[in-house]
């Protein structure tokens, strides 16, 4: 596992994101470089890593597929074993897709510091793409012992609007969808909705959710 990847707001933050990467793209990604620079300009700071198997592709390492989520759980524990000594303050967890999905697994688990206080899920994977009918992954969410907030694309294929609309989901879930947005937020061109846009109401929403988690 690579080392922190912090983006920081010029303020005091108003709370420390952990945030893991999804099962494709790495933590530098074009993607996670927008929203973590979204989430610092409202009051965030950014703490993103990346599990093994996609740090060994820097190396010049073979490109292997992730592992199952449940066995990046300890991954993710160790990074926030890290953010721990690294930074003060009231801490989330979260990530892309998969990433966030772990997180929500993590989340669930009985050993979590008291200063987690929830976990950011940005285009939760709910079921494999375009299968709506194949088992969805709920559990991470049911289990969870934190609220968990999902940031959702309209359009998703793992999990549309009109899918979820259907769908009871936990008390401790909250969920915001995203003007015509697919898995990475982005809408079709003939949308008056825009990427920078829903990524900015992403890094809002979250901003706000880390807020009332303090009250």
């Amino acid at each position: 596992m690579s080392n922190l990847l912090w983006t920081r707001p010029e303020t005091e933050p108003a709370a420390t994101l952990l945030m893991a990467h999804g099962a494709g793209a790495p933590m530098d990604s074009a993607f996670m470089e927008k929203l973590a620079t979204a989430l610092a300009a409202e009051g965030i700071a950014v703490a993103r890593f990346e599990f093994a198997y996609m740090a060994g592709r820097r190396t010049g390492g073979p490109k292997k597929p992730p592992p199952r989520a449940d066995r990046l759980i300890g991954e993710f524990q160790t990074a926030l074993q890290t953010l721990l000594t690294d930074c003060a303050g009231p801490l989330l967890l979260g990530g892309k897709s998969m990433g966030g999905r772990v997180a929500a697994m993590l989340g669930g688990g009985g050993s979590l510091p008291q200063r987690v206080g929830g976990i950011c899920c940005f285009g939760y994977p709910f079921h494999p793409t375009g299968k709506p009918d194949a088992e969805w992954r709920l559990s991470p969410l049911q289990e969870s012992k934190r609220p968990v907030l999902i940031l959702q694309g309209d359009r998703d294929p793992f999990g549309s609007k009109a899918e979820l609309d259907e769908v009871a989901l936990p008390d401790g879930v909250s969920l915001t969808y995203l003007e015509d947005g697919n898995h990475d937020f982005g809408p079709r061109g003939k949308s008056p909705a825009t990427l920078d846009g829903n990524i900015q109401t992403a890094a809002r929403t979250a901003a706000a959710f880390a807020v009332s988690l303090q009250g």
